[in-house]
């Protein structure tokens, strides 16, 4: 996500942060840079130059010409202005409306507006405890009603359609059927256009006076750059939408459109997609993607991925073994499910701070699912006592697995090292547990008094 600008933005800091002192002719050449390297990831002009004019008259102030540190201030002030930029604040949803609450998804066809209505469901459900409904209001795509029908049945939400009808009529008896069977959220999945068109904005307009919902939703391609913000724009003058949802993320290595949208339409981005999955959705935290796109990750989004698939209890037995060095190739499997939870391994690294310098780009992903592949050809027995192995388990397992014996003894000498480290850690628990080593957790012994002889 954003690599391209992450790695202009980068290279340009590092040599300000060389620099002895910050004077008028060394800023004025790094924000040069600055420049090119938003326009080149397709940031809206005029926010280029606002933000660029914005960031100079704050860097050649006494209190940065002045300071120790004039290269770290210069990144902060280039954080903060990114956060302004973006919105300055999260967006929440409004929710506070009487039951059923409304949201109607808009955008163009090709956006990702109806996969985006299946994921804000689940994230609602998920997250807020709403019992959501989905309405399948876009009648003109083909089998956009059906793709709707398998997204809500593979979530276990349900989804109201008419078939084919009139999209504003099929609202309103989507929003009344909602009210009548106990429904406190319902998302109209509304229709769409490969491009915009007089017909479908009056179709719009007629569907939010039937049911005000309570936000519209612009659903933007984010791969698309500054022409989504141009279609953003037609939208709000016409709905004025009170939320964007920027999808395909991930992909995105400019970051164009999410830098150009809030300043360009005055309206916030409150939800991103960062993959294909229905869960693979984020709230949208300014603070959050300004870090990441100066390099310095985002720690907060990570641990708050982990506590949604690491279950306490398996985490608990997890420490158990590796302080008892009893963790298998069974443990070893479920570790690895686990991190295929959190997501793409790219997009882990690259929320780590630092780690987005590693050769991010070189890392295979198949590779995790050979070994999973290979470890479950293994019996759990096998997992459990890998020491069984011999040549002719092996051969099977290679088979069962689709590739070969040198994968296989690939896999279990990663299984080895990794048990040797944690064999590491697990010692080095037990010296601090038992006052073997000096350090916070250490209690001295208790004096023993001598019996005395008779």
């Amino acid at each position: 996500m954003f690599s391209q600008l992450t790695d202009s933005l980068e290279s340009t800091l590092k040599n300000l942060r060389g620099q002895g002192k910050l004077t008028e002719e060394n800023v004025a050449e790094s924000l040069r840079e600055v420049r090119r390297a938003f326009l080149e990831a397709d940031v809206n002009f005029n926010v280029t130059r606002d933000f660029v004019k914005a960031v100079k008259e704050k860097a050649l102030g006494s209190e940065v010409l002045n300071s120790v540190t004039p290269g770290q201030q210069i990144v902060k002030i280039i954080h903060d202005e990114l956060v302004a930029v973006m919105g300055g604040e999260t967006k929440e949803i409004n929710l506070s409306g009487p039951a059923p609450v409304g949201i109607m998804m808009v955008g163009l066809q090709g956006s990702g507006k109806t996969t985006f209505a299946g994921k804000i469901a689940l994230w609602m459900r998920s997250k807020k405890k709403r019992k959501p409904l989905l309405v399948a209001a876009d009648v003109y795509r083909p089998a956009a009603i059906k793709q709707l029908q398998v997204l809500g049945k593979s979530i276990g939400i349900p989804v109201y359609d008419e078939g084919q009808g009139n999209p504003v009529e099929i609202i309103k008896h989507g929003y009344q059927y909602a009210k009548d069977n106990g429904f406190d959220l319902v998302i109209y999945d509304t229709a769409g256009r490969l491009q915009i068109d007089e017909e479908l904005m009056q179709e719009l307009e007629k569907a939010r006076d039937a049911v005000h919902p309570d936000e519209i939703l612009f659903v933007a391609d984010a791969m698309i750059g500054q022409e989504a913000v141009n279609v953003a724009e037609t939208f709000w003058q016409r709905l004025s939408f009170t939320g964007v949802c920027l999808s395909k993320m991930d992909g995105d290595t400019r970051g164009g459109a999410a830098l150009s949208i809030k300043k360009m339409t005055g309206v916030p981005i409150c939800f991103i997609g960062v993959g294909e999955k229905l869960p693979e959705i984020e709230l949208f935290h300014p603070d959050r993607m300004a870090s990441r796109i100066l390099g310095m990750g985002d720690v907060v989004t990570l641990v708050e991925r982990a506590q949604q698939v690491i279950d306490e209890k398996d985490a608990k037995d997890l420490k158990k073994k590796i302080l008892n060095n009893t963790f298998d190739l069974n443990d070893f499997l479920n570790q690895l499910r686990t991190i295929k939870k959190l997501g793409r391994i790219k997009d882990i690294l690259s929320l780590i701070p630092g780690l987005n310098k590693l050769p991010i780009d070189q890392i295979d992903e198949k590779e995790l699912v050979y070994v999973e592949a290979v470890l479950s050809s293994m019996t759990p027995k096998e997992r459990k006592k890998p020491q069984i192995l011999d040549g002719s388990r092996k051969a099977r397992v290679a088979k069962g697995s689709g590739t070969e014996i040198g994968r296989v003894n690939a896999v279990l000498k990663q299984y080895e090292t990794m048990k040797e480290m944690f064999k590491k850690v697990g010692d080095m628990a037990r010296k601090q547990n038992n006052g073997g080593a000096v350090g916070s957790n250490y209690t001295p012994p208790k004096d023993k008094k001598k019996k005395k002889k008779h």
